[in-house]
């Protein structure tokens, strides 16, 4: 794809409160672990299932492997339980995760990078979340071949709702215990998870490939995010399903993404090799 804009166009960033507030009341929310009444090791387990489901099978797979980079094909009802557990990681609407997502290889660390690593690690962490970014209104053409479907819609502008559902459902489970893990601190290991992708795996690490950006491979991002951080090796070959190039580089959702071709429920698996 060609650039769809020119730096000389770009209006200087302001901050976004609604986002600023939210990010700061995540974090105080998730301070309410700390509390001996908000503890369990159910709630503990219940958090750990979550994160593994949201986080791996809804952002790793769902959100980027499958939604942003068309890695491999699913029926669209699996696509569809994909994008909804992605949706539970609370990380923004689909249309946002994969449309910034898109920009970010289309621009990697240059000015239009919407988390260009060149700003700074702090910019590409969160700082860029907080601020408006000048290509949001390239969003609609980044991600046209995903916007008519309605289950995407549904979960673009239902994904607050569905997270107030969720917590509802685990109150009910297992009182607030459930509600603090599962909720606000699975969500807050989950943030910053991906935002260490973007900032970490910029920075720290070593570089397999020589790419034309900064892009790294981080062993603790990788294990935080179910093998996103070898995110030298997914610059490297963009298109590939499969982070891992070497043994110990291991990346559990292309386990995941191998079972499910073996069984059949996904095809056209896209690789480094294929």
């Amino acid at each position: 794809m060609l650039s769809l804009v020119t730096t000389a166009a770009l209006p200087r960033p302001r901050l976004r409160w609604a986002v600023t507030v939210s990010t700061i009341v995540l974090h105080l929310l998730a301070l309410l672990a700390l509390l001996p009444g908000n503890f369990s090791w159910g709630a503990v387990g219940v958090a750990f299932g979550l994160h593994a489901l949201t986080q791996g099978l809804g952002i790793s797979l769902g959100f980027h492997r499958l939604a942003s980079h068309r890695s491999l094909r699913a029926p669209l009802w699996l696509e569809h339980l994909f994008i909804l557990l992605g949706t539970l990681a609370f990380q923004g609407g689909v249309y946002g995760w994969v449309g910034y997502h898109r920009l970010h290889h289309l621009h990697t660390d240059q000015e239009l990078d919407p988390h260009s690593a060149s700003k700074g690690f702090w910019w590409s962490h969160i700082n860029w979340l907080m601020h408006t970014v000048p290509t949001h209104a390239l969003l609609p053409r980044m991600t046209k071949d995903i916007r008519e479907d309605r289950f995407y819609q549904f979960c673009h502008n239902q994904y607050i709702p569905l997270q107030v559902g969720l917590g509802v459902l685990l109150y009910l489970a297992g009182g607030m215990p459930f509600v603090v893990w599962g909720v606000f601190v699975r969500l807050l290991v989950s943030f910053h998870g991906t935002c260490f992708v973007n900032s970490a795996c910029h920075q720290f690490g070593y570089r397999p490939t020589d790419t034309d950006d900064m892009s790294t491979n981080c062993w603790w991002v990788a294990v935080l995010t179910y093998g996103e951080g070898w995110h030298n090796n997914h610059h490297a070959c963009q298109s590939s399903a499969c982070f891992q190039q070497n043994w110990w580089e291991i990346d559990p959702v292309w386990q995941v993404i191998r079972l499910l071709r073996a069984v059949g429920l996904v095809t056209k698996v896209k690789t480094a090799q294929s």
